[in-house]
């Protein structure tokens, strides 16, 4: 149980603390609700960019590690399709260390040309080195086109093009940054040996004063219903064939969303898996086999994927799996063996919230999904699952006109 306090400032900041007097230590977590969904299709990349320019100065600090280094603290950030997330982590002692940082870049960056030069140049080498020059690195970058139509899922993180980052300009930075970089466009999660009135008094100096923003509406365009199966092909010099597979599924506070995890679980989570147990223990097609969900806002994927051992062709994998697909279609699911993966998810829950951040996160997460309590609601969510809604999920989802297929050829 990740219990909370919350408060919305006057320029729509909404505030949660997690009190732990257990610990010495303090999280501090901004999550902005923007994310590579937001982008522009022909300014691709931006809010990974973004992501590194919150790093390289803002309005009053020069320098954003260097005071954070020398009060004890540690911090870092990521970005997905849904969310840019940026964390510290400190002695609850220099907790205002944390307000003063992440209220100046909120309030504005630097704008330091020169700074832009170098994160281009260090998100152009990371899209060279992850994507590009990597065994199997541009598979995203192919097969979210060909799973999304229309919806912004449909291109990376990091962006279609390196040509969108290449040719970005200050101007542009400076749009994106004053229309989703606002008060009343984050989430401050402050967790820790912290107290609600200490926190409110720290919002009061460091955050309020920020003015609010024109609020951002989202208004993406919805995935239309997908009615025919999508094939690729692809070759590269790679180490051996492999396959992927995806399916559309509910997003991640859908009612129907655990129901579809659990189901991936059960194809792919691990060696009692049933893709593990079928095409890789019993009859070796695969080098290794895998099934997972993108647990993404807006309907997301559920993915197969795997590398498939030598002289084993895309078609016979592809044909092997989805043997194993329809056996969840047409057969009832044994109650162990959801109990089984119910239990790995539950214990998976329970991990997540040892760790101070870890519980920061999830209840920033969960609050940008529009229910702050839904972080203590998750594992009845999971025991609800019941096999009948496992066969359900199956039907809905692994049907051959909802996938979309990309074999990944090794080079002769």
């Amino acid at each position: 149980m990740i219990h909370y306090d919350e408060f919305v400032l006057d320029n729509g900041l909404r505030v949660f603390v997690h009190e732990d007097a257990s610990t010495p230590m303090a999280a501090v977590n901004i999550l902005y609700n923007v994310g590579s969904r937001d982008e522009d299709p022909d300014r691709t990349g931006f809010a990974h960019l973004f992501e590194h320019l919150m790093f390289g100065g803002s309005k009053h600090i020069p320098s954003y590690d260097e005071p954070l280094q020398r009060v004890g603290g540690e911090n870092n950030a990521f970005t997905s399709p849904d969310i840019t997330n940026y964390y510290i982590t400190l002695p609850a002692a220099n907790l205002e260390t944390a307000f003063w940082l992440e209220s100046d870049r909120m309030l504005s960056l630097s704008f330091d040309p020169q700074v832009l030069d170098v994160q281009q140049k260090v998100v152009i080498e990371e899209f060279k080195q992850r994507y590009l020059n990597q065994p199997y690195g541009d598979v995203w970058l192919k097969l979210r086109p060909l799973a999304y139509l229309q919806h912004p899922y449909r291109w990376a993180t990091i962006g279609k093009d390196i040509s969108h980052i290449e040719n970005a300009t200050l101007d542009d930075v400076r749009g994106f940054f004053f229309k989703y970089y606002l008060p009343n466009n984050a989430i401050l999660v402050v967790a820790g040996n912290v107290t609600v009135e200490q926190v409110k008094q720290l919002c009061a100096k460091w955050f309020a004063p920020i003015p609010a923003g024109v609020p951002y509406v989202r208004n993406l365009p919805k995935e239309p219903k997908q009615t025919q199966a999508r094939q690729l092909e692809t070759s590269a010099n790679v180490p051996l064939n492999a396959l992927y597979k995806t399916w559309h599924m509910p997003g991640r506070f859908d009612a129907e969303y655990h129901a579809a995890d659990l189901l991936s679980d059960m194809l792919g989570r691990s060696k009692s898996s049933r893709l593990y147990q079928k095409l890789l223990r019993d009859t070796p097609l695969f080098s290794n086999v895998g099934a997972y969900t993108t647990a993404s806002i807006d309907p997301g994927l559920l993915i197969v994927q795997g590398t498939l051992n030598e002289g084993i062709t895309p078609e016979e994998a592809d044909a092997a799996v989805e043997v194993v697909v329809q056996e969840f279609i047409e057969q009832a699911v044994a109650e162990e063996e959801l109990a089984k993966v119910k239990n790995q998810a539950e214990a998976t829950l329970a991990f997540s919230e040892v760790e101070l951040l870890n519980r920061a996160m999830n209840l920033a997460f969960a609050a940008n999904g529009g229910n702050p309590n839904f972080v203590n609601e998750e594992a009845a969510h999971i025991q609800a699952v019941t096999p009948e809604s496992i066969q359900a999920a199956a039907r809905k989802i692994l049907r051959p006109d909802n996938s979309s297929t990309l074999y990944y050829r090794r080079d002769n």
